[in-house]
């Protein structure tokens, strides 16, 4: 039996979706080792940006002085599940765009039309490239950037779990402080303009309130085997 072996399997693209906090990150990677596929964390390719802008004094109020400068960073993302990677410029920013300067203002950057054509661009051709298949993390992937990817999850949390779990991340940040960012930018994030927040029509929704990260993972790795299997 040929059929099902795992040489043969086509590529197969899983959107996963939903607000910070929800476990998405971890999971994503997760699956994709399981199953031997590539991985993005459109997230940090936001932050890159944002990160870049920062670094070269660009006024973040000033949505045209962010426009004008959207295409200069050269921004590279490594699709390995087990290490991924994030450079601008040649520079490797994985530890500098996890900064609270970076958090705070990453949703102003990532409103910018022009900031998002870039990015939206850059991750289409990352899942075109990918031989076995991809999971693209994020939150307009099953909307905007992948509207015709294999699978799409909406991953959700009550504000309590996601906010505990960041503050488990972010050392020194207390769960209160935590809760209150994550609702400022969830608002930010699901009334911008251009590629909101929202769940896709044909997305599964996993509610991971009170799932352990294991359950998680299992319960995408089965969607996306149903998918694979056609069912």
């Amino acid at each position: 039996m040929e059929n099902g072996a795992a040489p043969t399997a086509k590529p197969v693209i899983v959107a996963i979706d939903g607000p910070s906090g929800t476990g998405k990150s971890s999971t994503s990677k997760a699956v994709a080792a399981q199953l031997g596929l590539s991985y993005l964390d459109t997230g940090a390719q936001y932050r890159a940006i944002t990160w870049w802008m920062v670094t070269h004094s660009i006024d973040l109020e000033d949505p045209t002085a962010i426009a004008a400068v959207a295409g200069k960073p050269e921004i590279i993302s490594g699709t390995d599940p087990a290490a991924p990677t994030i450079m601008v410029d040649g520079v490797d920013v994985a530890g500098p765009i996890r900064t609270q300067e970076v958090t705070s203002k990453v949703s102003a950057v990532s409103a910018v039309p022009e900031v998002r054509a870039r990015i939206t661009e850059l991750q289409r051709s990352l899942a075109a490239a990918a031989e076995k298949g991809i999971v693209v993390e994020g939150r307009d992937i099953g909307t905007t950037v992948l509207p015709d990817a294999d699978l799409k999850v909406f991953l959700t949390a009550s504000p309590e779990a996601r906010a505990a779990r960041r503050s488990g991340e972010l050392k020194g940040v207390d769960v209160h402080t935590t809760r209150e960012a994550l609702i400022k930018r969830d608002a930010a994030d699901s009334s911008r303009k251009t590629s909101p927040l929202a769940k896709a029509a044909d997305a599964v929704e996993v509610d991971t309130t009170d799932l352990t990260l294991a359950q998680v993972i299992e319960c995408v790795v089965t969607l996306v085997e149903e998918k694979r299997a056609g069912k």
